[in-house]
């Protein structure tokens, strides 16, 4: 998918999360209740959470391409990093909700679950984790901290469903006395989903505090204004990043004997080819500057 890829394009990625964990969670829902199975019903009930979380961060994205007006002149791309904060703060939220439970589960005694369950995780961990790799792979190449905590709530999900299946696997071959083997795998799993959760978490906050993105790319920003006919040097370049596009201030070197007219033009063209570069710059403000030989040594 193409960096150009719009934010309201992208918003389609949560709604298809959203149907497939409704589908999910009627299942093991059903399954749990039916292969005596808590674990697989309290999965189920993590899966009708993760819609709340893709629900946000549908609506994060959409509010993020809402265009700029005169009270946000520089958008509500914000928005999508916002969502991907609270997203990730709901994964946490999750995993703590999981680690509770599987420790009231351990100390309670309850009887084995029934083998057809396994079948039933099985097919929820290939589906889950398909999912969360298509969903991320897109977060990925976009630079979206939404979408990047909205596939780690699918993978969380099939994380908690592998440890359900191993789980339970254990103590259907090793009987009486292995009923708390799936929480004990849940708790392990939860370990996994809390990294992926804070991990996410360190990213939006930065993004919302306007981080300077990878040196590759202002290294690329700097090449592309250099190339502009006029343009004698770069002095400084701040980028920052708002939802799926970034701002630029960049100061570029003149002739000095140069007529403003002439070093507006040259403005000009470095403003248009770095915003139809194919970065995702929304916007750029340059700044002219005199050039300055440096002084030869007597």
């Amino acid at each position: 998918m193409s960096t150009k890829q719009s934010t309201s394009e992208l918003s389609s990625v949560p709604l298809v999360g959203m149907a497939v964990n409704a589908s999910l969670a009627v299942l093991k829902i059903t399954a749990g209740v039916l292969g005596n199975s808590y674990a697989l019903i309290a999965d189920g009930l993590e899966s009708t959470a993760d819609i709340v979380s893709s629900l946000v961060v549908w609506s994060g994205l959409r509010v993020a391409a809402t265009p700029a007006n005169e009270r946000h002149p520089y958008g509500y791309g914000k928005a999508e990093a916002l969502a991907g904060l609270v997203a990730a703060l709901a994964l946490l939220g999750a995993a703590a909700m999981i680690a509770i439970q599987s420790v009231r589960e351990i100390v309670t005694p309850h009887h084995l679950p029934h083998w057809s369950t396994l079948a039933v995780l099985v097919l929820v961990v290939v589906i889950k984790e398909c999912l969360a790799r298509w969903v991320d792979k897109i977060g990925a190449e976009v630079e979206s901290s939404a979408i990047q905590a909205d596939a780690w709530h699918h993978r969380s999900d099939a994380l908690t469903s592998l440890a359900a299946f191993i789980g339970i696997a254990v103590g259907l071959i090793g009987g009486p006395g292995y009923e708390a083997a799936d929480d004990w795998a849940a708790l392990v799993a939860c370990l996994v989903i809390t990294y992926s959760g804070l991990r996410l978490l360190r990213s939006a906050a930065r993004e919302l505090m306007d981080v300077a993105p990878r040196k590759e790319f202002e290294l690329r920003v700097r090449e592309l204004a250099a190339s502009v006919e006029g343009v004698l040097a770069i002095e400084k370049c701040r980028i920052r990043k708002s939802g799926l596009t970034y701002f630029v201030d960049i100061h570029i070197e003149v002739d000095g004997e140069a007529t403003v007219r002439a070093g507006h033009e040259i403005g000009g063209r470095v403003r248009s080819t770095l915003r139809d570069s194919d970065l995702s710059i929304a916007d750029v403000h340059v700044h002219i500057e005199p050039h300055s030989a440096p002084r030869e040594r007597p």
